[in-house]
């Protein structure tokens, strides 16, 4: 009974996990952008609203689009040295950081000091597609190729504004230019505020060319992050992707103090990574400070002519520097380094007591392989 209790506390401590956040009810699956949108909620790039929907129709402003975008690009943690002022915006603005780092990765073009940035206008589709493209390195088009290339598709471009002409000429080269499924031909309609399921599959596509051709700023941004750590063995690296295999053994320190004696099963413990978790080639898979989570799953006292302490932990979860939470398996049993003497002792007499105190660190085996992007600590699977 108490074995089948410990595997239902498991199990739904995983499910807290597992549960898809998607779920708009104002969205389902025949929704043309429902992808986009569940990909973009769970990587937390978007969020719905209080009620619970997420209201594709509606519109975003210039803010919450650089919010949005730099986010997608995973880029909240960069500091911006010299800051742009603007008459409409200062520090205590909400969006402030996202937008000068928008503004330093030249997703938007850098205004005149003074000149306002009208945070709570409505972003157009032609600001929006804008930016997806000046986040990539492209090739150089002409005006006359741009008008080529949009007048086999569209039915307005001679009402596109000359300044968008090529942006919107490079978007449709890659596929980008969003526009909502039609019969009629299609339309480019730039100056329309975008719709927030349009913007949603704008930063889509964005994210995903931005993992193959960064503009100069993002690639260096991007590169994959190197430190000193503890080096995981069996580790390895795929393109930008690092993989933590199952059996592999990681460092965890316990924020409380565990025993064999007076903890009991099912208990709940947090834990940190001690160091950082790197490959040989020194890439950084989990940060020092990411937070372990996860219970005591067979606690069992030492006692004379009986039996030896058991003292298992299984761990369930691991919340990042990007405060992302995911499953991540693992247990750790903790046992003591006998001499020979004791060796014999603990054959015979039994008896031993195990404990864990606070800040100790002690080494777990993962259960299951975890994949990370290595530019920014995303946990991918």
């Amino acid at each position: 009974m108490k074995n089948v209790l410990k595997l239902l506390l498991s199990a739904l401590i995983t499910l807290n996990i597992v549960i898809p956040v998607f779920a708009y009810p104002d969205v389902d699956s025949t929704h043309w952008a429902a992808k986009q949108i569940e990909e973009l909620t769970e990587k937390g790039v978007i969020v719905g609203y209080p009620d619970g929907t997420f209201q594709p129709d509606e519109n975003v402003s210039r803010a919450e689009f650089a919010s949005m975008a730099i986010k997608a690009l995973g880029q909240e943690h960069t500091t911006v040295a010299q800051p742009v002022t603007f008459t409409d915006i200062d520090t205590s603005f909400w969006a402030y950081d996202a937008i000068q780092k928008a503004l330093y990765f030249d997703l938007i073009s850098c205004p005149p000091q003074g000149e306002p940035f009208r945070p709570d206008d409505t972003v157009t589709r032609a600001e929006s597609i804008s930016v997806a493209v000046n986040a990539l390195t492209t090739e150089q088009i002409s005006d006359l190729k741009a008008k080529e290339v949009l007048s086999k598709k569209f039915a307005d471009v001679n009402e596109v504004p000359q300044w968008f002409l090529i942006p919107a000429g490079k978007a449709e080269i890659l596929n980008m230019l969003v526009t909502i499924p039609s019969e009629d031909k299609a339309r480019i309609e730039a100056n329309r505020p975008a719709t927030r399921a349009e913007v949603t599959a704008i930063l889509y596509d964005m994210m995903e060319q931005a993992k193959l051709n960064p503009n100069a700023k993002l690639a260096e941004a991007m590169r994959k992050k190197t430190g000193d750590g503890y080096v995981v063995e069996n580790a390895f690296v795929q393109g930008s992707v690092g993989t933590i295999p199952a059996g592999a053994i990681v460092p965890i320190k316990l924020t409380k103090y565990v025993s064999s004696q007076s903890s009991q099963s099912g208990e709940m413990y947090i834990a940190s990574a001690p160091q950082n978790y790197i490959t040989r080639d020194k890439f950084i898979l989990v940060y020092k400070g990411s937070n372990l989570k996860g219970q005591l799953l067979d606690v069992r006292s030492g006692k004379w002519f009986v039996r030896n302490g058991v003292l298992v932990l299984d761990n369930s979860l691991l919340t990042t520097n990007n405060d992302q939470t995911v499953t991540f398996s693992g247990v750790t049993e903790i046992t003591k380094h006998r001499n020979w003497f004791m060796k014999i002792v603990r054959a015979t007499l039994k008896g031993e007591k195990l404990n864990v105190t606070p800040d100790e660190v002690v080494y777990m085996k993962v259960l299951k392989p975890i994949k990370i992007d290595l530019t920014n600590g995303w946990i991918i699977e």
